[in-house]
């Protein structure tokens, strides 16, 4: 019953932590810690599938060609010397990640770029979708706009538009903690149309120049996808240039053919940096994430996220499982089989997002299998001191320390209500002549010279490493070889009687000086099997030993003169050589004894 109530409990237990940890997952508390983590572990360089070359509007370009934003006739001028490498020497696709939204003050500034960027071919030039308070909502699981069109699509001033290549979008969307983790492969403007991500477009120019199918978009839902960033931010990742190089004329215009290029904001004042899922600590600026972009469009390895009820329910079976798995483990099989069930979690993780695209929250296992082996090691300390403090209540008055240590060791088993069969050595000890004495005594006197015996039977017991069972009235009752076996146990019993017998004879003494009276101790042992345990009820139960060994003991000790120890042949037989006794043959009839049973004295007994 107790089994069944236990097992039950742990049901409960394992259902309510599980649950917990579901709750805790699935309302969003953790979405920093997992945003930090996973890509940590998610997003990793990889090699250049595509050659990108960045041409930078860096500070030392601000510096020497003015600030802010130049005149269009400037990007004209790079763009016309990115097209002078002659024929088949020309970048595979330009694109600029700038937005010229609106026509300049100078008519011909204007003019000389959008002719520039005829002449090239293959330019891709910059729009963008103003959603105003239509902002990028993230429920959780997937983004989404309360509205799927934008309010206003800005696209390049009308000469710039007829004449690039294409146009796309530089929309970013930024995760809720301020992280770049995700694209926008298009846009929907205000009539319904799809304007591809400025990335997209770049890339598909590219593909067209080299005559080429390009690899397909990713298969997404509301336009959303998770990029797996390809390098890092910082020109020691990417093939940079300064624009400023590239105008004076320094770079060879055949050092960009056959490449994409893309041209964008490298200063901090420019306001185009991003955080992003590949480095937090180091900020990238757009064009660079549009280099990614590219990079992934070529590599066709575009991970999902999987969905979210699903690993919750995954989460609710594992996290079951673990704590039946590790509760009331010892602690080297718990901490051993916590690190194995994360570390199989990790490597599986990695498996499927490699081979599966399938991003796994990394999260929520690691943290609820951690949180379970907590739980159980503090739930184990707690239960075990409760054990430990039962134990020691029920044996600590009566059982010899080292005995104690062992019974420790079993727990709450040896609280149990029953008993087992050992074989055991019993000693019975009574006081002789003690009635007589105490009629003539008043009761605290009484009392004082009994618990003087009792208190020399007790050390005497627990010296030889005995359970002390009972008290009754001025007769003790011990066993050896239970709750746990020893060494010799006969010896040992024999041993206590004999100090027993020899420390009655100081005590003796002394109350022969006080009252003129003198006591003397009784002792009976035995050695057979037994059946010993908690008996008793639920409520009120002793640990004890009952049997007719025991009982023999009882007789044994009830015959016994002052002074004197009585013993059975098997007491006899196990101490061997190393005691004197003396046969008193069956002259002793003891109850419930057949003729013929062997009473001796112990005399004497070697000491170790």
């Amino acid at each position: 019953m107790k089994r069944q109530k236990k097992k039950i409990l742990n049901m409960f237990m394992a259902l309510f932590f599980s649950t917990l940890f579901c709750l805790v997952a699935g309302s969003g508390l953790l979405y920093k810690a997992e945003g930090i983590l996973e890509d940590s572990f998610y997003q990793e360089e990889s090699a250049e599938n595509i050659a990108i070359s960045i041409i930078q509007i860096d500070e030392r370009s601000l510096d020497e060609i003015g600030p802010w934003p130049w005149p269009r006739g400037v990007m004209a001028e790079l763009l016309e010397r990115l097209n002078s490498g002659g024929e088949g020497r020309k970048p595979a696709a330009i694109g600029i990640d700038v937005l010229y939204i609106d026509e300049g003050d100078d008519v011909e500034d204007d003019l000389r770029l959008a002719q520039a960027v005829y002449d090239c071919g293959n330019v891709v030039c910059a729009g963008f979708a103003d959603y105003s308070e239509n902002k990028m909502e993230f429920d959780g699981e997937t983004f989404y706009r309360a509205q799927r069109r934008a309010n206003y699509w800005r696209n390049p001033f009308m000469e710039l538009s007829s004449a690039a290549a294409a146009i796309g979008h530089i929309n970013t969307m930024e995760d809720e903690d301020a992280i770049l983790r995700h694209a926008m492969l298009y846009v929907v403007d205000p009539e319904g149309s799809r304007i591809p991500s400025f990335s997209r477009a770049v890339y598909e120019i590219c593909c067209k120049s080299e005559d080429r199918k390009p690899v397909p978009a990713p298969s997404i839902n509301n336009g959303i996808f998770y990029i797996p960033f390809s390098k890092k931010a910082g020109g020691d990742h990417w093939e940079s240039i300064s624009a400023v190089d590239v105008i004076r004329g320094d770079v060879d215009p055949e050092f960009f053919a056959e490449k994409v290029v893309l041209i964008g904001p490298y200063a901090a004042e420019l306001e185009d940096e991003y955080r992003t899922s590949i480095d937090h600590s180091r900020p990238m600026y757009g064009v660079e994430v549009n280099a990614n972009l590219i990079a992934a469009y070529e590599n066709g390895f575009f991970p999902k996220e999987a969905k979210k009820m699903p690993q919750i329910l995954l989460l609710f079976l594992i996290s079951a499982v673990s704590f039946f798995f590790l509760y009331e483990q010892r602690l080297p099989i718990a901490a051993g089989g916590t690190f194995l069930l994360c570390a199989i979690w990790l490597c599986g993780c990695r498996i499927i997002y490699h081979q599966f695209g399938i991003l796994l929250k990394l999260v929520w296992v690691p943290m609820a299998v951690m949180l379970i082996f907590v739980i159980s090691i503090a739930m184990n300390y707690v239960q075990t001191r409760r054990e430990r403090n039962r134990v020691t209540r029920t044996f600590g008055n009566y059982v010899d320390p080292a005995v104690m240590r062992q019974l420790l060791e079993q727990g709450s088993d040896a609280l149990e209500l029953g008993g087992k069969t050992f074989d055991i050595a019993v000693l019975f000890v009574d006081v002789r002549g003690f009635s007589t004495m105490s009629e003539s005594l008043d009761p605290p006197t009484v009392v004082e010279i009994i618990n003087k015996y009792l208190t020399l039977t007790t050390e005497c017991i627990m010296r030889h490493h005995g359970t002390l069972d009972k008290f009754i009235g001025d007769c003790a009752m011990a066993f050896w070889n239970a709750p746990v076996e020893q060494e010799d146990p006969v010896y040992l019993a024999c041993c206590a009687a004999m100090d027993m017998v020899e420390g009655a004879e100081g005590l003796g003494k002394e109350l022969m000086q006080r009252f003129g009276r003198t006591v003397s101790f009784g002792v009976g042992v035995n050695w057979g099997p037994a059946v010993v345990g908690n008996i008793g009820a639920p409520r009120r139960m002793d640990y004890t030993a009952i049997g007719d060994t025991v009982n023999t003991a009882a007789r044994l000790e009830s015959n016994a003169p002052g002074g004197k120890i009585l013993i059975s042949r098997s007491v006899a037989d196990a101490l061997g050589e190393r005691a004197s006794v003396t046969s008193l043959g069956s002259s002793i009839k003891l109850k419930g004894k057949a003729e013929g049973f062997e009473v001796l004295t112990l005399d004497a007994l070697e000491r170790k």
